[in-house]
């Protein structure tokens, strides 16, 4: 075996999780009393969303709806009350199978931390399929969601809620696909975030050990993008945040429901959409759009894009208020906005002319102009 392509080729993260796998073999560690009361309970709360989600959705499991028919719409925006006065925002995200950026925006008036018995909060679970090929895993990085289109069930798309790289770790775009799965991997600190530890006065191991300390979980799979996983956390009140080095962090009953099921050689298509249009089965065209990632401001014209988006999907007959696309992009907070179709708002009549101002006199009929003429730059 030729040891130095091997490590190019796998990247050094890639290559700690894989001589963990192998230091540990078949037998993996087991978790201490603590960890497994913990881990209980993470189940528990797992099941009771799987449980709750499952009877919105006639009994599909937590992330899981089925492809329409007709159009490019899955799931429904609804609404629940919070009745533990200790509850979080993001407790409830998470329960809901939803991330810490979409139940921020879908709430803007509701406190991120103290919430408060009695008050709604909003559950955005409205999509728009992203604009690639239904196949695979396809991760939006705006977004900061994963969809998932298993081979053996096609009428079936999951999607769930994930973290990507923060700007200067920039996770890329492109298609890969998945190699390894490893249970309860062990993590190698990069170097260059050991470094930084150490002038913090907080030296970093070389190794960290399966456990609750390990930053990738309990499951991660990995790509033959070099040195990028999509992997678990112990930190999940970040799902749904862009602070990862550069890998797909995902909840950790989702990524361990996933682990389970994504056979390894799975097309993974990294792809950055911020602006979304897609039809509704009642022939709603309807438009969606996420704040652009830092990195790729400036790199395309958010606007035409969105332009051009709604155009390659509408009919030429459809009368689009391409004022309604500005303030979506202008304003991107993963709202729905129906711009033609059966559910879009009636169009607002145009205001009637005004009288024109006459003189009386020796002026009348003669019409003012009310136009002002500025002189100077603008």
């Amino acid at each position: 075996m030729n040891i130095r392509n091997n490590i190019t080729r796998w990247g050094p993260t890639s290559l700690a999780v894989l001589l963990a796998a192998s230091l540990v073999g078949p037998v993996y560690a087991q978790p201490s009393a603590e960890q497994a009361e913990t881990a209980v309970a993470i189940t528990d709360d797992a099941a009771a969303s799987a449980e709750q989600v499952a009877n919105a959705q006639e009994q599909l499991p937590r992330g899981h709806f089925r492809l329409p028919e007709q159009g490019d719409i899955i799931g429904e925006n609804y609404t629940v009350t919070v009745e533990n006065p200790e509850d979080t925002l993001i407790d409830i995200a998470r329960r809901h199978n939803i991330g810490y950026e979409e139940i921020r925006m879908a709430n803007p008036d509701v406190s991120l931390w103290v919430p408060g018995e009695g008050t709604e909060v909003v559950i955005p679970a409205h999509y728009i399929l992203p604009p690639a090929p239904r196949e695979g895993v396809v991760v939006n990085l705006s977004e900061l969601r994963l969809y998932y289109y298993p081979a053996d069930k096609p009428g079936i798309v999951e999607t769930y809620p994930v973290s990507v790289g923060r700007e200067e770790f920039a996770t890329p775009v492109g298609i890969t696909r998945t190699t390894v799965k490893v249970k309860d991997p062990a993590w190698a600190p990069p170097a260059s975030m050991r470094r930084e530890a150490a002038e913090r006065g907080e030296p970093a191991p070389s190794i960290v050990p399966p456990g609750p300390d390990n930053p990738l979980g309990r499951h991660a799979i990995l790509l033959a993008m070099p040195s990028y996983l999509i992997h678990g956390t112990n930190r999940p009140d970040g799902v749904g945040m862009r602070v990862s080095r550069g890998c797909i962090r995902m909840y950790p009953e989702d990524i361990e429901s996933l682990y389970e099921r994504l056979p390894s050689g799975t097309q993974v298509n990294l792809m950055d959409a911020p602006f979304k249009a897609g039809w509704a089965a009642d022939g709603t065209l309807f438009v969606q759009s996420y704040p652009q990632l830092e990195e790729n401001v400036g790199d395309f014209e958010p606007l035409l894009n969105a332009i051009e988006r709604v155009s390659e999907l509408a009919d030429e007959q459809a009368e689009i208020d391409y004022e309604q696309v500005k303030r979506a992009v202008e304003a991107p907070d993963g709202r729905f906005v129906a711009l033609y179709g059966p559910q879009a708002p009636a169009p607002e009549p145009e205001p009637e002319p005004q009288p024109t101002q006459q003189l009386e006199g020796i002026l009348k009929g003669v019409e003012l102009s009310t136009t002002v003429r500025v002189e100077g730059d603008a």
